[in-house]
């Protein structure tokens, strides 16, 4: 009787997932769950890190089959059909439709000049996608490395699973770990490139701008920059669609919809199964090393650029204009404009830059959907 017992037990590990586990896949679940801590206990974007770093944790788990498409009369997994939404572009899309109805383009469009900054902090996309063509990656690889300098997460999953989806899960993980390193990648280079007299310049009060522009602003960008580029129309037509939702006043159950309950439900499936194609043999490679370090100057000279721009805008301005809120170009919002408000209060304790920020922030936005929109238009 006992021996049968321990056949049995025997025979259960030897077709357990224990048995199947492999030193990479081991590694894998490792990193994973760091990411999880880092997600519940430091904060870094725990909204979409913390999914991913458990869809890392379920792929690797051998045995499951949650990634493996239909075979024959066999289903195929669970995360392998929720991933469709990631492969066609749906998710990223919808993410913008509730970003587009929790974002206010009142400071842009009270100084449109924000829009040349949120143009110069797309710097490092252009700076990372030479690098990345001199280091070997394919025009479609660089690309999609150099969108991590747009400092906008959804923007570079659309990017990259529309032209190297290999690549996915390095950039998706690089892309929201810089985002939520914001406040300490920034300040360094913002404080380095900028003169204390420069960070201590106070702004004047916004105009304020009013209803009727609020609503045609998102229809006049729609039509021109979906004319301009169509390759744009599912990002940037969406986030407007989001934004005119908010601005109309009459729609408000949509808008909160899009705002609350969808966004949470696409942040879910997004993050888990983006998180799902980060399988040992496709991320333990000498790659994942490259784009994360690649990832990082993108994102270093895209804040460098919105602040020298800023530099140059506080010269042509007489000293009018704070050039902090340059680094605020990058698309991280409003992380990026509060960086700029928390360095421009330790320089002056009556400086509040935080409108001010805002505009080129939410121009980062537009800014790094354009920068999409072309590279897609380029390489796809």
């Amino acid at each position: 009787m006992s021996i049968s017992f321990f056949d049995t037990i025997k025979e259960i590990l030897e077709q357990s997932g224990f048995a199947a586990l492999t030193i990479q896949q081991f590694i894998m679940i490792c990193i994973a769950c760091f990411l999880i801590y880092l997600a519940i206990k430091k904060g870094f974007e725990p909204l979409l890190l913390l999914p991913i770093a458990f869809g890392m944790l379920l792929v690797n788990l051998p045995l499951t089959g949650l990634m493996e498409g239909p075979l024959g009369d066999q289903p195929g997994g669970l995360l392998y059909y929720l991933y469709q939404g990631v492969k066609l572009g749906i998710y990223p899309s919808l993410i913008f439709l509730g970003i587009g109805t929790m974002t206010d383009f009142g400071p842009l469009i009270a100084r449109p000049s924000s829009l040349f900054l949120g143009a110069a902090a797309q710097l490092g996309i252009a700076i990372a996608f030479i690098v990345a063509i001199a280091l070997g990656f394919s025009p479609q690889g660089a690309a999609s490395i150099g969108i991590i300098g747009g400092a906008d997460g959804p923007t570079a999953i659309f990017l990259t699973s529309r032209l190297e989806p290999e690549l996915l899960p390095a950039i998706a993980v690089a892309a929201y770990s810089y985002m939520a390193l914001i406040p300490l990648i920034q300040p360094p280079i913002m404080r380095f490139l900028t003169t204390k007299k420069e960070r201590e310049v106070k702004m004047e009060q916004l105009r304020e701008v009013s209803k009727l522009e609020k609503i045609v602003f998102p229809i006049i960008v729609t039509i021109v920059t979906v004319l301009l580029l169509p390759s744009v129309a599912p990002l940037l037509g969406m986030l407007m669609l989001g934004n005119l939702f908010k601005e109309s006043g009459v729609v408000e159950r949509l808008s909160n919809t899009a705002q609350n309950a969808l966004m949470n439900i696409v942040t879910i499936f997004l993050g888990t199964t983006v998180g799902a194609t980060a399988a040992a043999e496709n991320f333990l490679r000498p790659e994942t090393l490259k784009i994360i370090a690649l990832g990082l100057m993108a994102f270093m000279f895209s804040t460098a650029g919105g602040v020298l721009l800023g530099k140059f805008m506080c010269f042509l301005s007489g000293g009018k204009i704070n050039p902090l809120i340059g680094s605020a170009g990058v698309s991280a919002v409003p992380m990026a404009a509060r960086v700029s408000q928390v360095e421009g209060k330790k320089a002056n304790p009556n400086n509040y830059l935080l409108m001010h920020a805002m505009g080129p922030n939410v121009a980062g936005v537009i800014g790094s959907a354009v920068a999409a929109g072309v590279l897609l238009a380029m390489f796809g």
